[in-house]
């Protein structure tokens, strides 16, 4: 029976098109996450079906490629830039006597390595043993032993796959635990920041798009860089001061990547609440990518998963030298900035992104009426001491009823009160809900639009 080795670095990478040509875009992509895994290929194969095979994925003509490709080139280790089910990658294993990985345990692969931080090395851990759990059903002959036989061990005794199982859920359990409390302390950092109304910006964009680079270049703040996907995991934050002196706390998150895990995902959503949280989100683009409207989408579709879609963004498309193209500023119609056009590697156009941040996040008075129950007088007396407070009257309730005049992001704040009503109101004199995210966080009650 093949034992599957630890370790190898010399890789063949298989890539298929399904339904369609590969692309080399999509090759080279993958090429790249091999080598930023540590990998060295040695060949590439290539194919076209038109449905994945039940049995090896690509079925078995090409699996005996791959295995003939495999020895030839003394290769230790077959990359497949697809997931496989753990029958497919069992069979394809028996057949090349490979170690096989697909493009979920690759990336896994990658995460581990570059994990820095306690929070970081956690989550990769608990992403990778949620991965290999799939992997233990009818598993290897050697995790189908039964324990017994011999004086005082006979009995129905349990097979090393069910010990494998109960110690794996033993240890999801505890980093689940862990990460809870990790997830905790990082709410009450918000909590804390959030005392001072200081909005946020989170830096986000598909892997190797120059994110850092530019939160480098915007904070000063000594982020690892380099022109390799995923070459930082772990979120930084950074307080900036902004021209005309808006203070803000800026955040630069992971990266994204075409078909990204949902094991990482999922783990990975209390690093991402840095994002889901901001004031603003900074999607950083590489203009010079021909695919960077299907990158874009990518990292949309990520954005839904955790919940900040809805989030405002400025687009901030990068590597503009590459093009020849000169940095600018793109508005819409109502003059407000939406597009920044830079190069954050030659210092091109910085500057414009921290004026146009400046612009959407300065404090711009959104009338509301905040409703406050009868024992919220110590907020009362705050909103009072800010001068935020236009107008007061006293319901029927006995709570009180003030038009205030303050900022989204205060907004966003007095909504996590509790025993808080918020209804915004527009330029037009016409109440209606606040947005979405501002009741979400906060024991509010939601209420009804009034026209």
């Amino acid at each position: 029976m093949f034992e599957r080795p630890r370790t190898g670095e010399r890789a063949v990478l298989v890539r298929l098109g399904l339904g369609g040509p590969v692309d080399p875009e999509d090759v080279e992509e993958f090429v790249r996450l091999a080598q930023s895994a540590g990998a060295v290929p040695v060949a590439t194969i290539s194919g076209r079906r038109n449905r994945p095979d039940p049995r090896y994925f690509v079925g078995s003509g090409k699996a005996d490629e791959i295995r003939d490709v495999a020895r030839a080139e003394n290769a230790e280790v077959v990359l497949v830039d697809h997931p496989l089910s753990p029958s497919q990658e069992r069979n394809l294993e028996k057949l090349i006597e490979r170690r096989v990985l697909d493009r979920s345990g690759l990336i896994l692969d990658i995460f581990a390595q570059r994990a820095r931080s306690h929070e970081g090395k956690l989550e990769v851990e608990l992403a990778q043993l949620k991965h290999i759990a799939s992997r233990l059903v009818r598993g290897w002959t050697h995790l189908e032993r039964q324990r017994g036989g011999g004086i005082g061990a006979r009995g129905p005794g349990e097979t090393q796959l069910e010990t494998d199982r109960r110690l794996l859920g033993q240890r999801v359990r505890t980093l689940t635990a862990r990460l809870a409390r990790i997830q905790q302390q990082r709410e009450t950092g918000r909590r804390q920041r959030a005392e001072i109304p200081v909005p946020s910006i989170a830096l986000v964009g598909y892997t190797n798009a120059g994110k850092s680079t530019l939160f480098r270049r915007l904070t000063g703040a000594d982020a690892y860089v380099a022109d390799q996907l995923f070459a930082t995991l772990d979120p930084t934050v950074r307080r900036l001061t902004l021209p005309g002196g808006t203070e803000v706390v800026a955040a630069d998150t992971v990266g994204f990547i075409r078909d990204l895990p949902h094991e990482l995902v999922a783990a990975f959503k209390s690093t991402l609440t840095e994002a889901r949280e901001a004031t603003l989100l900074v999607h950083v683009v590489d203009a010079s990518d021909p695919r960077r409207d299907e990158r874009l989408d990518e990292v949309n579709r990520v954005l839904a998963e955790i919940g900040a879609a809805d989030l405002p963004q400025i687009m901030v498309f990068n590597k503009i030298d590459r093009l020849g193209l000169v940095p600018r500023v793109d508005r819409d119609e109502a003059g407000r900035a939406t597009h920044v056009w830079l190069s954050a590697a030659q210092s091109m156009g910085c500057e414009l992104l921290a004026e146009a941040l400046a612009e959407r996040l300065a404090r711009v008075a959104r009338r509301a009426t905040v409703r406050i129950g009868v024992t919220g007088g110590a907020l009362r007396s705050k909103l009072y001491a800010a001068s935020l407070v236009r107008a007061e009257r006293v319901i029927e309730t006995g709570a009180y009823e003030l038009d205030v005049e303050m900022s989204d992001h205060e907004l966003a704040k007095l909504a996590r009160e509790p025993g808080v009503q918020i209804i915004g109101t527009d330029s037009h004199g016409k109440t209606c809900v606040l947005p979405e995210r501002y009741l979400q966080s906060g024991p509010c009650e939601r209420l009804s639009a009034e026209s």
